[in-house]
């Protein structure tokens, strides 16, 4: 089960990102501020949902949560800082949009910068551990991938709506077809 929060009394955000591993698309971090008494027996970490779970879970989510943002940064600003900047970056925006400010930030992962003056706690596999956080992944996770079906719209040769991004087989045949679209990271090696 999970945790309802680090810190009882305190006004605590989830943070967590989607999309470091992919090969296209921005990386997309969530931040989701739940009320202690939030609960919901699906709610887990989104890589452990199914999609229709997790398009399920979004929406009460977004319903039942005190505050959440959700923030994209771009290829292009991934090339330039690397994936993990970008990633903390985006999770720095995302405090930023809050429409309530927080007094912990609850951090998947075990790499952040301090923001604002506001303490922190890194948690590894912390979407697995904190009702917060796996809120977040789930917001962060159904915002890429509806992100990632748009561009599929767009580049249709690359399949984006199936692979989101990621290097599957298919993707990096569809790159070594068509080479790269605007998209893609040009940062990330690609063996093809």
């Amino acid at each position: 089960m999970l945790l309802p929060f680090a810190l009882k009394g305190q006004i605590e955000v989830g943070l967590d990102e989607a999309g470091r591993g992919c090969l296209a698309g921005p990386v997309t971090a969530a931040a989701v501020i739940l009320p202690e008494d939030f609960y919901h027996p699906l709610l887990n970490d989104s890589k452990k949902l199914t999609r229709r779970q997790r398009d399920e879970l979004r929406p009460v989510i977004e319903r039942g949560a005190l505050a959440y943002a959700v923030e994209h940064v771009d290829e292009a600003t991934i090339d330039e800082i690397n994936i993990l900047n970008a990633s903390i970056l985006a999770m720095h925006r995302c405090v930023d949009a809050l429409k309530l400010r927080p007094e912990f930030l609850l951090v998947d992962g075990n790499r952040f910068k301090p923001y604002l003056g506001i303490a922190h706690q890194c948690v590894v596999k912390g979407d697995g551990k904190y009702a917060s956080i796996a809120a977040a992944s789930v917001l962060a996770k159904t915002y890429r991938d509806e992100l990632m079906c748009g561009l599929d719209e767009k580049f249709p040769v690359y399949k984006f709506a199936a692979h989101k991004g990621y290097p599957t087989a298919a993707h990096k045949e569809a790159l070594k077809h068509h080479g790269r679209c605007k998209h893609h990271r040009k940062s990330f090696a690609v063996n093809l």
